[in-house]
């Protein structure tokens, strides 16, 4: 009875270590330990944290695209910001933190099911914004049609995000899906400027 309890503990200690709970580090502590060596001085081309211009742009991109990037390394960033032993969630949480200390609002990932929330701008216009933005549908900008999305943009893209979130127009918030992040309703703006034609019906 001893050895089967003392076997137990040690399953539920190996799990406890090797699964998300040992994923306890904030994104501030990864930050601190791993990812400031760069881009708190904006070395090697790195980002700098605080730098508004620059993080909206990557931001744009969402958490889940930006975790890839740090997982694999990206132009002189090594895997996994060239520390190892982060886990994917700490590495999110990381990024995380240096987005919103960057003027972003995102919300630390709790679990790894977090990171899979993030949907990429195609993916948010095919599901919810062609419905008007095809067509035109209520006087909304054509996608891919830039000299709509010029006036739209004609104040930046964090004006254009902002109004988006709060409704414009015959727009409800979000484009009347609730559980759009921020991230997800600029990506979805930036897709539709950028996008070279309106996609097929």
């Amino acid at each position: 009875m001893i050895a089967r309890i003392a076997l137990v503990g040690l399953a539920v200690s190996a799990a406890f270590l090797s699964g998300e709970a040992a994923a306890q580090r904030s994104g501030k502590e990864v930050v601190e330990s791993t990812c400031a060596s760069c881009h708190a001085t904006g070395e090697k081309g790195a980002p700098k944290i605080g730098d508004k211009k620059a993080w909206s742009k990557r931001a744009a991109a969402g958490l889940s695209s930006l975790t890839q990037n740090a997982l694999k390394g990206i132009r002189n960033m090594p895997a996994h910001g060239g520390n190892a032993g982060l886990s994917d969630l700490e590495l999110a949480r990381g990024v995380a933190y240096m987005v919103n200390e960057s003027g972003g609002k995102w919300i630390e990932p709790k679990t790894a099911a977090d990171l899979k929330g993030e949907r990429s701008g195609a993916q948010v216009v095919k599901a919810q914004c062609a419905k008007c933005h095809q067509d035109g549908k209520g006087g909304a900008p054509k996608i891919g049609d830039r000299e709509a999305w010029n006036k739209r943009l004609s104040k930046g893209i964090d004006q254009a995000t902002r109004s988006a979130i709060a409704g414009h127009g015959g727009m409800p918030p979000r484009g009347d899906k609730a559980d759009l992040t921020d991230g997800e309703v600029r990506a979805a703006i930036l897709h539709m400027f950028n996008a070279k034609s309106p996609p097929a019906k």
